[in-house]
């Protein structure tokens, strides 16, 4: 009989919580949460620092909302780093100085970026002179017409 790449997959799968099934046969089932945190305010201090910092593998995400293993061992590093007594700060510079400040999600106004974070707005209010100009210039009476 020959199986699939879906069929070998799914029968590894099966043979594996089968494995796993009866090795847990003999101890009692013990239900709880997978991931209890020992100290709240640890984890959310983690979470407010992770949520700044840009996943590397996932580039669109935060390092708190991606799934990655590597997004995993930073916030694990940032928890280390913060129980550790280093501030959110020294942990974002940390960052910084292994990726450059890309890392951050909301980088600092300063040099360069600032004049990325101004253009656009110059833009807008740029166009909207113009159109305003535009406007009064196409329904101005024709003063030749008038004499």
């Amino acid at each position: 009989m020959r199986l699939g790449l879906l069929g070998r997959a799914g029968v590894a799968t099966f043979l594996m919580l089968a494995a796993n099934a009866g090795a847990q046969a003999g101890r009692p089932v013990i239900s709880r949460p997978l991931a209890i945190p020992a100290d709240s305010a640890l984890e959310a201090r983690t979470t407010a620092v992770a949520s700044t910092l840009r996943c590397p593998v996932c580039q669109g995400e935060s390092i708190q909302d991606s799934p990655s293993e590597l997004a995993l061992q930073m916030r694990t590093l940032v928890r280390d780093r913060l129980k550790a007594g280093e501030t959110p700060d020294q942990i974002r510079a940390y960052f910084v100085s292994r990726y450059g400040e890309w890392i951050l999600l909301e980088p600092k106004m300063t040099g360069l970026n600032v004049a990325l974070y101004a253009l656009p707005v110059f833009l807008v209010v740029g166009g909207i002179v113009l159109i305003v100009h535009l406007v009064r210039r196409w329904t101005r009476p024709d003063e030749a017409s008038e004499a």
